[in-house]
């Protein structure tokens, strides 16, 4: 009887899920607006995919985050690349992951030649200037939706309050606390189930695992060959003819190693590869790398994007017989390339087994912790932002007002991200103009 009575509810529910057209051109626009580094990108598809657009459930979303949180690179490109393999398959993972990147590859592209060209840019740092209180609001509002949902009794919020105790005060590895917290979940969801909720079943869920999700041997082994291929063909071809003691060279053979054992995205892979592009390669100096940081975090697109800006100057600087200009282009492109395209590897290798284990409930009880743990860090983010956005040696107090009324706008009614970000960049344009 109950069975009847669920297969009757779904066959009621309209799938929402869009045509290939529809959400490419979502994919496209979230390039365009997806600012606030990893945090407030999660925090957008969260919002549109979710909340607005219902493409995708609840379970399903926070099971592909909790996924794509274990593994080394950038989450939110991942989680982008996850959805839109679930929603329409090999080429809708490829369009997700590749527009959500695209846009800002050419965006700080030019950024990066006005900053070796002309230096800083006032009216640039004044949109900029605009965006970070947009940034701190979205993702303060991502702080709120999350935890309502992930936070689900004193247990989850002890997880969470842990999380941030370590990450902020300790200064514990990002994925140490994941790790820990999965950790935690799994010997809970033994002992305490009860503690422990689990997220939804398969069965209770909105949409049915669609057939190409299942894995398959096969499958694995021609995603495994194609995505090895496209990765280092393009190295291999670099080395072949420019040398392998070339900077561009050398930049994708180390990028290709930060690839793999960056656990934790951006906040975790920054300062290895400060340090070593700093003070090993010598490819920028502590200044220029802390302007690139600024340009990432205030331009759509992963912060792990920064890479690009690496790449881009240690070319520039060391072109080794090429122009600069095109040394630097190549540069950035061959840092792009070999830290997004295992994004693809691991997503298309990984997630038909992911699926396999949803509804499994050692897995489900595991993975409900490390939300909770997330949320714990995005909360540190948000302070850590906050702080920087609000309190820059002094009160600002025209960042305090917009990100204040933001923060209320988003949570209370709903506003749509999109027209948040674009007048919060006019908004910063017309005060530096003319105040």
């Amino acid at each position: 009887m109950l069975r009847t009575e669920i297969v009757n509810l779904k066959s009621s529910i309209k799938n929402p899920q869009p045509t290939f057209a529809e959400a490419f051109r979502f994919w496209l626009k979230l390039g365009f607006i997806s600012f606030g580094g990893p945090a407030g990108q999660i925090a957008i598809m969260h919002t549109e995919l979710v909340e607005r657009r219902k493409w995708i459930d609840e379970s399903r979303f926070l099971h592909a985050l909790n996924y794509c949180m274990l593994l080394p690179g950038p989450e939110a490109t991942q989680l982008a690349t996850y959805i839109g393999w679930l929603l329409h398959r090999t080429w809708g993972g490829i369009v997700a992951g590749a527009l959500f990147v695209i846009p800002s590859i050419f965006i700080l592209w030019a950024l990066s030649i006005v900053y070796v060209t002309f230096g800083s840019v006032p009216w640039v740092a004044a949109i900029f200037y605009g965006l970070k209180p947009a940034v701190l609001a979205i993702v303060a509002a991502a702080v709120i939706r999350i935890g309502r949902k992930a936070l689900k009794n004193e247990v989850m919020w002890a997880i969470a309050a842990l999380a941030f105790v370590a990450i902020c005060f300790f200064h514990v590895p990002f994925p140490i606390i994941i790790f820990s917290a999965g950790a935690i979940g799994f010997l809970g969801g033994k002992f305490s189930r009860a503690r422990f909720p689990a997220t939804q079943h398969p069965v209770e869920t909105q949409f049915p695992r669609p057939e190409h999700t299942k894995p398959s041997w096969r499958r694995a082994v021609k995603v495994l060959a194609i995505c090895l291929a496209l990765w280092f063909g393009p190295l291999l071809l670099v080395g072949s003819w420019l040398g392998w003691q070339h900077t561009i060279a050398r930049e994708g053979l180390f990028f290709s190693k930060a690839a793999m054992v960056t656990f934790g995205g951006a906040y975790a892979v920054l300062p290895y590869v400060s340090q070593q592009a700093v003070e090993q390669y010598h490819w920028l100096g502590p200044g220029e790398m802390l302007d690139g940081l600024g340009l990432a975090e205030t331009t759509p697109g992963p912060l792990i994007m920064v890479l690009q800006f690496v790449g881009f100057l240690g070319a520039w600087h060391h072109p080794n017989g090429l122009p600069a200009l095109l040394a630097g282009t190549l540069g950035a492109l061959m840092t792009t390339w070999t830290t997004f395209v295992p994004c693809f590897l691991w997503i298309f290798l990984g997630a038909p087994h992911i699926e396999q284990l949803h509804g499994n409930q050692a897995l489900t009880t595991t993975l409900s912790a490390v939300t909770a743990a997330v949320v714990g860090v995005i909360l540190n983010l948000a302070i850590w932002f906050g702080w920087h956005v609000l309190f820059p040696g002094r009160v600002d107090w025209f960042a305090v007002v917009l990100s204040g009324a933001l923060f209320a706008g988003l949570v209370k009614w709903q506003w749509n991200v999109v027209p948040v970000v674009i007048g919060s960049g006019v908004l910063g344009l017309l005060y530096k103009t003319f105040i």
